[in-house]
């Protein structure tokens, strides 16, 4: 089965990539508008080409399109974290992600932001399955911080040199 996986950051792909390859073939899309500064997000996007290159991973690339996230997120700037900022966030990059597989003729779509402690896993999956009906293909649920992926995630990351961030990526989780 093909899969296309919504990847946010290189750390955060290690561990749902190996764990998932014995039973797909995995794609990455990296789509992240959230992402601030362009300097973060292109740190981020040279770890995951790098991983990618090194592990053999298709790299899709999505446009940096920062300003249609600030205007669909910026009505709910001085909201803590994992609010309703998050949740647009969550579905815009899902969409774009069910659109590429969907238009490519993949089997499915995920994404490994459930591997956060600080990502709602629920919300995340609520959104993808909504998407998958829109878009007419296979959610993959999951909850990748399960059994100890997220630290599991730490460990390869550090042991591959990645950097790995020490924010969501948002301008609004950086200044808080």
């Amino acid at each position: 089965m093909k899969l296309l996986l919504h990847i946010c950051c290189a750390p955060d792909a290690t561990h749902p990539i190996q764990i998932l390859r014995d039973e797909y073939q995995i794609d990455a899309f990296f789509y992240n508008p959230n992402i601030h500064p362009k300097e973060e997000y292109e740190k981020r996007l040279e770890s995951m080409r790098a991983i990618s290159s090194e592990w053999d991973v298709t790299l899709h690339e999505g446009e940096y399109d920062k300003d249609r996230w600030l205007e669909l997120t910026g009505g709910h700037k001085d909201e803590p974290e994992g609010g309703k900022r998050c949740e647009i966030c969550y579905r815009m990059r899902l969409e774009e992600t069910a659109k590429l597989a969907a238009k490519d003729g993949y089997d499915a779509f995920g994404a490994v932001l459930t591997i956060s402690p600080h990502k709602d896993a629920k919300k995340i999956n609520e959104i993808g399955h909504e998407l998958g009906k829109k878009y007419d293909i296979a959610y993959l649920e999951s909850d990748f911080k399960k059994r100890d992926g997220f630290k599991k995630s730490i460990e390869l990351s550090k042991g591959l040199g990645l950097y790995r961030q020490n924010y969501c990526g948002c301008v609004y989780s950086k200044q808080k």
